[in-house]
């Protein structure tokens, strides 16, 4: 299948799909293209799943953040597709979840079943572990009842009950009897929601303050269990791909390219992702905007899945009016956290869907993917041309020593090596970048016009605004500025610097043109390395050769061109340089590098 080379590498979750478009196993995975193409590339030994591989017609897949997202959205499309070749996970049983109940003195508990009697639930949960620690830690820190009695005001007023054992240590505040008033009560209750909501600032503050308690007694045991609850609270996701407090709710979000717009439809159904679905529409009208595009889509979407959601969140407000329905674009008040990660996974998978379609044009067609990669450069860096041919320069050095320059080419987008170059720094003493980036620059296109040779339509300079500018006025000196755009590419946050203006661009980091220029960046600086390295090695060689008695030029190049370092030549066997040089000269040369070495020492 061609399918499989353009798959993510992303945690997610997989759907295989018959000919009529039913689904009929859904699976996680870690890495979604070697999960999938696990299943192709074998000849299948168990019977069931030959069966299952010969009636797949069609594979989608849903990207998320992290595996123990995809283990939580499986199980919640398990259970609403309840697809053919799904053994486990039909039934009842499922992943945990903490239940707030609904009476006076709410219990919390851990349960795998969720019954609609008002009672407020939390997960599921990947473990039942991380499920019964958080639990625990909420109970260690607010005083809830256990006990199943039934704690109306006129039982408690009648004395009908008496504390329990909890409350003699302090895990109970005694509400059966009036010790504990409701309000107080239902106070904690109200934290403890916070915390199972994602907010866990109120309880990680309580936490700390035990902490700082404990080492100041010097308690350095009981110290490290509270800290562990600390990390699993910081590892807590409830705020995933599962929802429990929106019932029915839609999300769309949009992207294009030259040739198509794209729209991605969530659809949340009692608090769980029960339908994910890429559309795509061929561009019709130049310049359409995306709102009536948008507007378009989620009028068609929602009648083929037969949405009635009444609220839908979006990118943007498009350009349409629903009755009984509300757009969201930016969510406020209770659950704002959870309808932004819900638009974000939206945003996430149509940005995948329209890459795994680039992907399967590009492999179907190597050239077309060349120019419309350079075409992605022309118009993110608004270059004049197509950026056929891209240079970039490094300096290289090390406390100013062998000071050397290294000069990368790419050719549509690739690197063509037979091309690099390499410089030594001869007119700039000491470490001076800027003077040493004006060096090179002058140097190669000074040749280049004087051979006539062609010019790069993009120079990228590794560094900030300094370099660039120098790189900037050796080009003007040549009269070449206005025939080569040049950039400088700042290593900390990655921008993109432009020549007089001081605001630098950022590209967003799976942008395909700031993996080109990351690409040639790392390039340079590998291609310099290696060459200072050459350097450094070559010289510090020559200079313990030099002060050896006995070895002359013609004993030194033969040396260099054999072992090119004083470790390689460290290393070499005296059988080996008798052989290289015979058994008088390379006496010497042991006894001469044995001397040095234990002179150094």
């Amino acid at each position: 299948m061609n399918i499989l080379s353009t798959l993510p590498e992303s945690p997610g979750c997989y759907q295989y799909l018959d000919k009529k478009g039913k689904i009929i196993y859904v699976g996680k995975a870690k890495n979604l293209r070697k999960r999938i193409s696990s299943y192709f590339q074998h000849e299948q030994q168990n019977s069931r799943t030959a069966a299952l591989m010969r009636q797949i017609h069609e594979v989608k897949c849903i990207v998320v953040d992290t595996e123990e997202e995809a283990l939580l959205l499986e199980n919640n499309l398990i259970k609403e597709h309840q697809p053919r070749y799904n053994v486990l996970l039909k039934d009842d049983k499922t992943y945990p979840y903490i239940v707030i109940r609904n009476e006076r003195f709410p219990r919390i508990n851990q349960t795998r079943k969720t019954v609609e009697d008002g009672s407020q639930y939390y997960g599921p949960y990947a473990s039942a572990n991380t499920a019964k620690v958080m639990l625990e830690t909420i109970k260690n820190i607010y005083p809830l009842r256990t006990c199943n009695y039934l704690l109306g005001e006129e039982n408690i007023k009648s004395g009908e009950y008496a504390v329990c054992l909890n409350y003699h240590i302090k895990r109970c505040a005694g509400p059966c009897v009036g010790l504990q008033s409701e309000e107080e009560y239902n106070r904690n209750v109200a934290e403890i929601k916070e915390l199972l909501e994602g907010n866990s600032f109120p309880i990680k503050s309580l936490l700390r303050k035990e902490i700082s308690v404990l080492e100041m007694d010097m308690r350095y045991e009981e110290t490290h269990v509270i800290q562990g609850k600390c990390k699993l609270i910081d590892n807590y996701r409830l705020k995933s791909t599962i929802t429990p407090s929106l019932q029915n709710v839609d999300i769309f979000s949009y992207d294009e390219d030259e040739h198509f717009d794209y729209i991605n439809f969530i659809h949340i159904g009692n608090g769980a992702i029960v339908q994910v679905h890429t559309t795509e529409y061929k561009k019709e009208l130049p310049n359409e905007p995306k709102e009536k595009i948008l507007a378009r889509g989620i009028l068609e979407i929602r009648k083929r899945f037969n949405s009635t959601a009444g609220e839908i969140i979006v990118p943007f407000l498009p350009d349409i009016s629903i009755k009984k329905v509300v757009f969201s674009v930016s969510p406020r008040g209770a659950g704002k956290e959870e309808r932004k990660n819900l638009l974000n996974l939206s945003i996430q998978n149509v940005k995948q869907y329209k890459l795994d379609k680039q992907k399967q044009a590009d492999k179907l067609n190597p050239e077309q993917r060349t120019v419309r990669l350079l075409k992605t450069i022309q118009t993110d860096l608004n270059l004049p041309s197509l950026p056929v041919l891209i240079e970039c320069f490094d300096n290289s050095n090390i406390q100013g020593t062998n000071p050397v320059a290294a000069c990368v080419v790419f050719k549509k987008a690739k690197p063509s090596k037979s091309d690099y170059r390499r410089f030594h720094i001869k007119t700039v003493a000491g470490p001076n970048d800027f003077a040493s980036m004006a060096e090179v620059v002058r140097r190669r296109y000074s040749r280049l016009k004087a051979e006539n040779a062609p010019l790069p339509q993009l120079i990228v300079i590794d560094g900030g605004k300094g370099q660039l500018q120098v790189a900037v006025e050796m080009l003007r000196e040549l009269n070449l500025l206005d025939k080569i755009t040049v950039i400088g590419l700042a290593k900390r946050l990655e921008e993109i610097f432009f020549p007089g203006n001081p605001k630098p661009l950022i590209l967003d980091k799976y942008s395909e043109t700031l993996q080109v220029i990351q690409h040639l960046r790392d390039e340079a600086h590998r291609f310099g390395i290696t060459f200072h390295r050459q350097i450094r090695s070559k010289k510090q060689i020559e200079s313990e050769l030099d002060s050896i008695t006995g070895i002359g030029i013609k004993t030194k190049e033969i040396v260099l061109r054999k072992y090119k370092s004083v470790t390689r030549l460290r290393e070499a066997s005296k059988e080996e340089l008798v052989e290289l040089l015979g058994k008088k000269k390379a006496e010497l040369l042991l006894n001469g590098l044995n001397m040095i070495h234990l002179f150094k020492k």
